[in-house]
């Protein structure tokens, strides 16, 4: 059954246990987990918190960097992507969230070849404990230093190429809502099962900033995006991550609200 998740980025300025405290004073049943938040709490008293709060871990975010773009070597980032799993494991997250790093200087195949590789040895890590990897392309204009897959095509080949069952997608409705046939490629790999955690954002056409907005107030189409995705067979989670200057916490409690209700709409 789809289910509504709240994510911590959305609720940039509390802290991990003012998140934890208000989404479920809020009738919310799970949390995009960012580990900065839960670094800063304290991973050990975090995960506990979770445990006695009953929140579910939709996706934890995130690790990669396995280009060098986030100014750490390639074995560094492999080794924290595995730690990140452990992690996963230990607050039973559905999915860890992947990105591949820029292409930082590197040749196109050059920066593909590293990310394959990193990604075969973390997927094997993965399976040990039954942790899903979930690979995000961003759109190339606000990509930034995270990423240089830029479509489903991108991500989906690497997926093709890396051959484990761990890892799948995330999809994130902001920087896929011009992707060229979106709707029908949605429905595909959803009755293919490939993706793992969806990111539900709204907002302008993609810029630097990312100028994400309320749900139901931005140009994409969620409503197709959703039932494409639940015609083809997904019931996971909806993971709502916006961010920005529209955003302030004053405005987290009926940004919960209004998210929950429109979420509410979405799936009838």
């Amino acid at each position: 059954m789809a289910r509504f998740s709240m994510n911590e980025m959305t609720t940039y300025r509390w802290s991990f246990e003012e998140d934890v405290q208000h989404y479920r004073a809020a009738g919310v049943k799970a949390i995009g987990v960012w580990r900065r938040k839960l670094s800063d709490y304290g991973e050990e008293r975090g995960i506990e918190l979770l445990k006695e709060s009953r929140l579910a871990v939709s996706n934890l975010l995130w690790a990669g960097g396995f280009t060098g773009s986030e100014g750490h070597t390639h074995r560094e980032s492999i080794d924290d992507a595995l730690e990140a799993v452990q992690l996963a494991a230990e607050m039973r997250a559905n999915c860890l969230v992947v990105y591949s790093g820029s292409r930082a200087g590197h040749t196109h195949n050059h920066a593909r070849r590293l990310l394959i590789g990193a990604l075969k040895e973390v997927a094997a890590a993965a399976a040990e404990r039954a942790v899903v990897l979930a690979l995000e392309p961003m759109h190339a204009t606000c990509c930034g230093e995270c990423t240089f897959l830029n479509s489903l095509d991108d991500a989906q080949a690497i997926l093709d190429q890396v051959g484990s069952p761990q890892i799948k997608l995330s999809f994130d409705t902001y920087h896929m809502a011009d992707q060229p046939d979106a709707v029908d490629r949605l429905k595909q790999l959803a009755a293919q099962q490939r993706i793992a955690i969806v990111h539900l954002a709204d907002g302008n056409p993609p810029d630097e900033d990312q100028r994400r907005t309320r749900l139901g107030r931005g140009v994409v189409p969620l409503t197709e995006f959703v039932a494409a995705l639940r015609s083809g067979g997904y019931d996971g989670d909806f993971d709502v991550e916006l961010f920005g200057d529209d955003f302030s916490p004053a405005d987290y409690q009926t940004l919960l609200r209004e998210s929950q209700d429109y979420f509410a709409k979405l799936v009838g």
